[in-house]
C-alpha cells in the first residue's frame, strides 16, 4: 500500500452515500482516497431512489429523513426548493429523496479537506481478496481493480427469493419488480404475492391509469396489510418502559405480551400505539441480542408478520387510495397458502374469481392464463383463480446462502463472511466488521445496510442506517485503536 489510504465504498445506495459524506466530512489523520463504487449509472439511487414512471412516495414523513442528525429539517428545507407548499407531514416521492443524497454527496466532497481526495467509479464489483501484505484487492467485472487498506460493504437489499412452481411461467411471472420497468396491459388480472409495502407499491402502479381496468389480487399466508402513518408524539415511552421490555426479552412470548400491554397502556393515556413501535426501535437491538436462539426462532416463525406489518406502515393517502380499490373491487386481499402455478387456456369466463377445479375444468378455453391453485387460511379446500401474471413481492430475501450474487459468493467461499443461523444477513462485530469462517472479525473488511438485522433486528429504516452509516464513518476515520476496538467487541 502507498502513503495514501485508500478507502473503497461497494454500493452507492443510501448507506454507501451517507459513509461516502460522512467520511468526506470526517478530520482524517493522513492523506486519505474514498473511492465509490456503484454499477448504476447514478449514485445515491439504488433500488428504492432510482427514477421510476410512477412516483412512488416514502413511508416516512419529510421531517424525519434527514440525513444529517443534527439538521432534522434538512431534507424538508432541500424538498422545499422542488415543492414549495411540501409540509413537515408530507410523504414526498423517493426520487426526490435521491436527489437529495446527491446533493448531500456534493455539499461533503466540495467542503471536503485538500488531502482528502474522493473519486466516483462505475463498474460491478465481482470479488475482494485479501492483498499479499495488507488490505483487500477489489475485483470489478470488466478486469479492473483498486487496491484498498479499507473496504466498505454498502450492497442494500437482495432480491426476493424465487416462488416454488413457477419455473413454467415463462414471462408471466416476475420475479423481482424492481428488477426494471413495469408495465401494465389494459384490462389485464395480476396477482401479487406478498402483502407489505412492496405489494402497496405495485399495486398502486397497476391501477394508477383508472382507464385501464386492471384487477389485484394481492395473498400472503395472513393476509395483513400495513396501517397508515399518524402524526403522533414520541414522548409517551418513558425509560421505565425499557426497562420492562428488557426484563421481558428472555422469552418471545413473554416479549411479545409486555408489547402488547405497553401499546394499550399508551393509547389509554390518550397517545398512538405507533408511539410504542417507534420507542422499541430504538432498543430493539439490545432486546433483539439478549433473546436465546431459540427465542429469536420463535419470533420469527410466529411473531414476526405482525411487527413487520406494525413497524413498515404506509403514508395515509395510500391506504386510502387501497381502500377505495377493495371497495371498488379493483383490488382483493387473501389470506392463505399458494399450491400450484400453472399456464393453462383461459377459461371463457376469464375473471379471476376463486373458483374451484371442477368449474375451471368445465370451462372452455381461450388463450393462456396462470391458473392460481391455493387454500385459503383456515380451510382444507383448495380454490383456483386465473390470472394474467404473477408478481413476487414477498421483499427481500437475506439468506446469502441462496445468493447468486458474484461478490456475495465470492465471499462465503473464501471465508470472508458468514451467513447468520437464523438467515437474517450477515454476521458482523462492532461497526459492521465482517467476521469470518474462523470466528474473527476482520479489521478492515465492513458492511453497512439491511443485513444488520441479523445482529441488531431494525436495520432497514433510514433512521437507523444512518447511524450505522456515521458510526462507521467515524471509526474509519480515526487515528488509533481500531483494531483493537473491533477485537474487543
Amino acid at each position: 500500500m502507498s502513503a495514501q489510504r485508500t478507502i473503497v465504498i461497494v454500493g452507492a445506495g443510501f448507506s454507501g452515500t451517507l459513509v461516502a459524506a460522512n467520511l468526506l466530512k470526517s478530520q482524517h489523520w493522513s492523506a486519505t482516497q474514498i473511492v465509490l463504487v456503484e454499477r448504476a449509472a447514478k449514485v445515491a439511487r439504488g433500488t428504492a431512489y432510482a427514477e421510476r414512471d410512477y412516483p412512488f412516495l416514502l413511508n416516512v414523513p419529510a421531517s424525519r429523513m434527514s440525513a444529517d442528525p443534527n439538521s432534522p429539517l434538512d431534507f424538508l428545507n432541500f424538498a422545499q426548493n422542488h415543492i414549495p407548499g411540501a409540509t413537515a407531514e408530507d410523504f414526498l416521492p423517493r426520487e426526490l429523496y435521491g436527489k437529495y443524497l446527491e446533493a448531500t454527496l456534493l455539499d461533503a466532497e466540495v467542503a471536503a479537506a485538500t488531502h482528502v481526495e474522493f473519486q466516483r467509479v462505475k463498474g460491478d464489483v465481482c470479488g475482494i481478496e485479501p492483498a499479499e501484505q495488507a488490505g483487500y484487492r477489489v475485483e470489478l467485472a470488466d478486469g479492473r481493480h483498486i487496491d484498498a487498506d479499507d473496504v466498505v460493504l454498502a450492497l442494500g437489499n437482495p432480491g426476493p427469493a424465487d416462488l416454488p412452481g413457477t419455473d413454467s411461467l415463462g414471462n408471466r411471472y416476475t420475479s423481482n419488480p424492481w428488477a426494471g420497468p413495469l408495465t401494465f396491459t389494459p384490462g389485464e388480472t395480476v396477482l401479487l404475492v406478498g402483502t407489505g409495502l412492496t405489494m402497496a407499491d405495485i399495486a398502486m402502479a397497476a391501477t394508477a391509469d383508472t382507464k385501464e381496468h386492471i384487477v389485484v389480487h394481492a395473498m400472503s399466508r395472513h393476509g395483513l396489510i400495513p396501517p397508515s402513518q399518524t402524526q403522533f408524539s414520541q414522548n409517551t415511552c418513558k425509560s421505565d418502559c425499557a426497562s420492562v421490555l428488557r426484563a421481558a426479552s428472555f422469552s418471545a412470548l413473554t416479549l411479545l405480551r409486555s408489547v402488547r400491554e405497553l401499546a394499550d397502556d399508551t393509547e389509554r393515556r390518550g397517545g398512538d400505539w405507533r408511539e410504542t413501535i417507534t420507542f422499541i426501535r430504538n432498543i430493539a437491538p439490545q432486546l433483539w441480542q439478549r433473546l436465546p436462539a431459540r427465542e429469536k426462532r420463535r419470533l420469527l416463525r410466529h411473531i414476526r408478520p405482525y411487527w413487520d406489518i406494525h413497524r413498515h406502515r404506509l403514508p395515509s393517502q395510500t391506504l386510502a387510495r387501497m381502500n377505495h380499490l377493495r371497495r371498488h373491487e379493483k383490488l382483493h386481499i387473501h389470506a392463505g397458502r399458494l399450491m400450484e402455478f400453472k399456464v393453462v387456456p383461459a377459461a371463457a369466463s376469464s375473471g379471476a374469481a376463486s373458483r374451484t377445479p371442477a368449474e375451471d375444468a368445465h370451462d372452455g378455453a381461450v388463450g393462456t392464463k396462470v391458473r392460481v391453485t391455493w387454500r385459503a387460511r383456515g380451510t382444507d379446500e383448495p380454490q383456483t383463480m386465473l390470472v394474467d401474471r404473477v408478481i413476487n413481492c414477498t421483499g427481500p430475501d437475506y439468506n446469502i446462502r441462496r445468493s447468486q450474487d458474484p461478490l456475495m459468493r465470492s465471499l462465503l467461499a473464501q471465508g470472508l463472511a458468514v451467513a447468520d443461523p437464523l438467515n437474517l444477513g450477515l454476521r458482523t462485530a462492532a461497526y459492521g466488521a465482517l467476521i469470518n469462517a474462523q470466528g474473527r472479525a476482520a479489521p478492515n473488511l465492513f458492511y453497512v445496510g439491511p443485513m444488520l438485522r441479523a445482529d441488531h433486528w431494525e436495520a432497514t429504516a433510514a433512521q437507523e442506517l444512518r447511524g450505522y452509516a456515521e458510526r462507521l464513518a467515524g471509526y474509519l476515520s480515526a487515528p488509533v485503536g481500531r483494531m483493537r476496538a473491533v477485537a474487543s467487541a
